[in-house]
């Protein structure tokens, strides 16, 4: 009896240690997103004032996607669609800026931690959301951030402060994934979201000065004003850029120090395009085309470029397909796995096509109310939807005169965030040689627009409307319609075409009078 009870017991070890290994074979997943960079942002693009070293070796020991998109160019509807693989429009206000994350968004990190993951976040999750803070709310409202259990509790202090500027977040990204990985079993998968608050504003002026970067080296995009101004600006922006790829370097070097990062999965890019005027908050190539690379050499294609377009819906697919999760609380995935491109087995259709959309962005206007834009990207050409022209696509140029104190109140284009940037063509508005900058940035648009990208990355002419191009723009407006009508957009299909605008917003509210 007692030999079959030792027999039973080495099964038992044998089952367990079995059990271990095939955990340990399925591939880690480090997740890195910075906040507000454009594509055109990594010196592997070729950026003449971005150094990121180690963006750089990802995109070349890995693949590299030139044309990736992600669904909004706001960073709570683009972050939500990232972890749910659905477009910001299928979540109700779990899509949208500043509301709440109702329960039954389930995210991809739930699903992972069911399937023997250690699931983790540092930096900015999937924010800004209002999750539950109260019982009542707990009832319909997500508790947990949908990027998964937060590691934040180290902070720089001032005995212990390496940071490069003073507006940098005084989270100290590298040592909170260092408590994360040793808090996870010995044989244990993990997923690691590192959501830097980098490069999102507020900039600490002049910071670039304490570097070696020069105005000179600068490259302006055409859609703002070449002036120290804005030179001095982009560069604060690439200090920023900067850090957050040096976190991200030492949380790689951990990894292999450790004998993990050889069966991790390294997937880099960002939430929307930079915080500048025309870009950031806008459905143009700089507000939702963001730099991506993964890396696993192990399995995937190595020194590869793909430049055909894929959308950030396609991430949830792909990771669950990557760890062997089948979701079972998840809402129905819109996206589509692209695992097989990852290993070289397959490629992208030359004809995809992606999808992006906004509802509002911060409180910019009267009642809350957003600018809806829905975009699709495809091949070479970028078409927009602004569904309601006749609004400020920046937000409200309201002033006046507060009750309290009878100071001016600026409210103006609120939609953009605040920077020397923005504050230089508002002053200069009518200089000849700001107008124009002021215009495309501010002023109101037309209901569509068609950009050629290969000849205007800036999107700059409006191609809508030309005979010319009217076979491409009626082919292109047939696939967005069709492809909310798919998805169930209430903007098309209803029945309450404005109920985006009635969602509660718990973030901070501006004062708006009523228009006249």
């Amino acid at each position: 009896m007692k030999k079959i009870k030792g027999f039973v017991i080495i099964c038992f070890i044998l089952v367990e240690f079995t059990s271990a290994q095939e955990i340990s074979k399925r591939p880690n997943i480090l997740f890195a997103i910075c906040d507000d960079i454009s594509y055109q942002h990594t010196s592997f693009e070729g950026s003449t004032f971005v150094n990121t070293p180690t963006f750089d070796k990802i995109a070349k020991e890995g693949i590299y996607f030139s044309n990736f998109y992600v669904a909004s160019p706001g960073c709570a509807p683009s972050r939500g669609s990232i972890v749910t693989g659905r477009y910001p429009w299928q979540n109700e206000q779990s899509g949208q800026h500043g509301s709440s994350w109702m329960k039954k968004y389930v995210p991809l990190a739930d699903e992972l931690q069911a399937n023997g993951y250690k699931v983790g976040m540092t930096g900015k999750g999937v924010s800004p959301f209002r999750y539950a803070k109260k019982k009542l709310e707990e009832t319909l409202w997500r508790t947990e951030n949908a990027a998964g259990p937060e590691y934040n509790k180290i902070h720089y202090d001032e005995v212990h402060d390496e940071r490069t500027t003073t507006k940098i977040s005084s989270k100290n990204y590298f040592e909170n994934f260092k408590t994360f990985m040793n808090s996870k079993k010995e044989h244990q998968p993990f997923f690691f979201w590192y959501g830097a608050h980098e490069a999102h504003r507020g900039y600490e002026k002049d910071s670039w000065k304490r570097t070696s970067k020069q105005l000179k080296d600068v490259t302006v995009p055409a859609f703002l004003p070449d002036n120290g101004v804005v030179r001095g600006d982009l560069l604060d922006y690439a200090v920023e850029i900067e850090w957050f790829d040096a976190q991200l370097q030492r949380m790689l070097t951990y990894l292999k120090s450790k004998g993990e990062l050889e069966n991790t999965i390294v997937i880099v890019t960002a939430d929307n395009g930079m915080p500048f005027p025309r870009a950031k908050a806008n459905c143009y190539d700089y507000g939702v085309h963001v730099p991506f690379a993964v890396s696993y050499p192990k399995e995937f294609q190595q020194n590869k470029i793909i430049k055909t377009p894929l959308g950030a819906v396609d991430l949830a697919p792909t990771i669950l397909e990557i760890t062997q999760t089948t979701p079972t609380k998840m809402q129905s995935i819109t996206g589509n796995s692209f695992l097989k491109v990852l290993k070289g087995d397959q490629k992208l259709n030359v004809n995809n096509a992606v999808f992006s959309g906004r509802e509002r962005h911060t409180s910019a206007r009267y009642n809350n109310l957003g600018f809806p834009q829905r975009s699709i990207r495809k091949k070479d050409f970028l078409y927009i939807w602004n569904i309601t022209p006749e609004r400020w696509p920046a937000g409200a140029p309201v002033s006046y005169k507060s009750k309290e104190n009878k100071k001016l109140v600026n409210n103006v284009f609120a939609d953009i965030d605040g920077s020397p940037s923005k504050s230089y063509i508002i002053k200069n508005k009518n200089v000849d040689e700001v107008v124009y900058y002021f215009d495309i940035s501010f002023e109101k648009r037309p209901e569509f627009e068609l950009y050629n990208l290969e000849k205007d990355k800036a999107c700059l002419t409006n191609l809508s409307g030309t005979k010319e191009y009217e076979p491409i723009e009626k082919a292109l407006k047939e696939e967005l319609i069709q492809e909310l009508i798919k998805t169930k957009d209430a903007r098309v299909v209803g029945p309450n075409k404005e109920v985006f605008d009635s969602y509660k917003r718990y973030s901070s509210m501006r004062y708006f009078p009523k228009p006249n």
